[in-house]
């Protein structure tokens, strides 16, 4: 019975659903019936390591029994209410969030994910400056709405330029650096030297907005060399422009820290969050604005809004995602994690295995990144990627492929034994690509 489950799952998803990223015919998609913590299962009780975290969003892992309760306790009291109205968990949702934010944040403007707090955020800088460019980096990505996937750097925009006034420029990525860069130092200002260029050359004042993910995530987990990121704000201040980061992807909890930019000497004018800050238990995202902005719209009105911004559901799920992360140290966590398991283990995978080009990250935030050639450090093809994956899937782990790259990104409370387990099937499954490749 349960075997027919997993067969009927598959084929009312093959007959009805349209998913997004894909060519439609010959999906072939893992079933899964439920999950706890770290681990996922179908129907036939068959369990899987969940080290994509889903789409990097998961960090409380699966059923945290505090959230899945509070969402039960608001839905029998009130299970939705409009954005014009005033509701204690909506209220109580926004104090928690400002409370892990650096000292003098304002507000918070809820949305319903991840892309339309980049909408709302880029509409914030235009309407706070005047000015109507926004630049960000090639490599990026920041959302599937219409001002969020032009700003986004990779393939995904090119079918969907439709949003006006978008520029793009290099960030610094030492291993594959634009900059003939030799150390970090050198990439952080060369990759700074080229942005103050790219900003005289778009017009100072013509530019609303320096958007930038904290830690790029979908486009390869690059953490910032020093001074990159303290950089970027004295040029965002030097030319009166407003500093977007986003930490969808790297936010609450996923580098170790509340915010990933805390680890990196930045404070930003505008931050944009959602998965994380509930684990997408009921979807939900947001801006938070620093005092000057808010301000800029005391007595003019923020042409902006959503039917669900606030829905109580998710505003119940934030607060107790809140509570039971700094209660049971859960950040804490995805950062001794990092350190002592998965760093260490992946280290050890990059000295085994010669596919692995360069190992980057911290917290449970972390990439492979895949190389037919460690000297000229070409990237693996598609093909390569794609039978990974099926030797991780068929070992019992979900991946989170992108690219050239397996992204080794599991929620913030998974356990050391359950990282061993997880390194043992990496080993085994890039021994067997690599067997085929000779």
């Amino acid at each position: 019975m349960t075997e027919d489950l997993d067969a009927l799952a598959k084929d009312l998803d093959r007959e009805y659903v349209f998913h997004s990223w894909s060519a439609q015919a010959g999906l072939d998609l893992p079933v899964i019936a439920g999950g706890s913590g770290a681990v996922v299962w179908d129907h036939a009780g068959n369990r899987m390591l969940d080290f994509s975290s889903q789409l990097v969003n998961v960090n409380i892992g699966h059923q945290h029994p505090a959230v899945v309760a509070a969402i039960r306790e608001q839905a029998d009291e009130l299970a939705t209410i409009g954005p014009a109205t005033a509701n204690l968990a909506r209220g109580r949702a926004a104090q928690r969030i400002l409370d892990k934010a650096p000292d003098g944040f304002a507000k918070v403007f809820f949305t319903n994910g991840g892309a339309d707090a980049i909408e709302n955020a880029i509409r914030m800088a235009r309407l706070h400056t005047g000015r109507d460019t926004v630049l960000s980096t090639y490599r990026s990505y920041h959302g599937n709405t219409g001002a969020a996937i032009v700003a986004t750097g990779d393939w995904r925009r090119m079918p969907n330029q439709f949003a006006r006034g978008h520029v793009h420029f290099f960030g610094p990525f030492l291993y594959r650096t634009e900059f003939w860069a030799t150390t970090p130092e050198e990439e952080s200002e060369r990759a700074l030297q080229h942005l103050e260029r790219v900003i005289q050359s778009e017009g100072p004042s013509a530019i609303a907005a320096l958007l930038l993910e904290s830690i790029p995530g979908t486009a390869g987990i690059m953490l910032p060399p020093p001074g990159y990121l303290a950089g970027v704000r004295a040029l965002a201040d030097k030319y009166g422009i407003v500093l977007i980061l986003d930490e969808v992807m790297a936010g609450f909890g996923r580098t170790g820290r509340w915010f990933a930019f805390q680890g990196y000497d930045v404070v930003p004018d505008l931050i944009t969050f959602a998965k994380g800050v509930n684990s997408g238990y009921v979807p939900v995202g947001g801006v938070i604005i620093s005092p000057e902005i808010s301000a800029t719209f005391d007595d003019r009105v923020f042409p902006g809004g959503l039917t669900y911004s606030g829905h109580p559901l998710a505003a119940a799920s934030i607060i107790a995602a809140i509570d039971a992360m700094e209660s049971e140290g859960i950040v804490d966590n995805a950062r001794r994690v990092g350190e002592d398991a998965i760093g260490p283990g992946l280290a050890a995978l990059a000295e085994k295995h010669p596919l692995i080009g360069e190992v980057r990250g911290e917290g449970v935030f972390w990439a492979l990144d895949l190389v037919t050639d460690r000297e000229s450090r070409e990237p693996v093809g598609a093909d390569v990627i794609g039978r990974l994956k099926k030797e991780l899937t068929s070992r019992g782990l979900l991946p989170f492929a992108a690219e050239n790259r397996i992204h080794v990104v599991p929620p913030c409370v998974v356990t050391d034994g359950e990282v061993q387990e997880a390194m043992s099937i990496y080993d085994e499954a890039l021994t067997r690509v690599e067997g085929d490749l000779a």
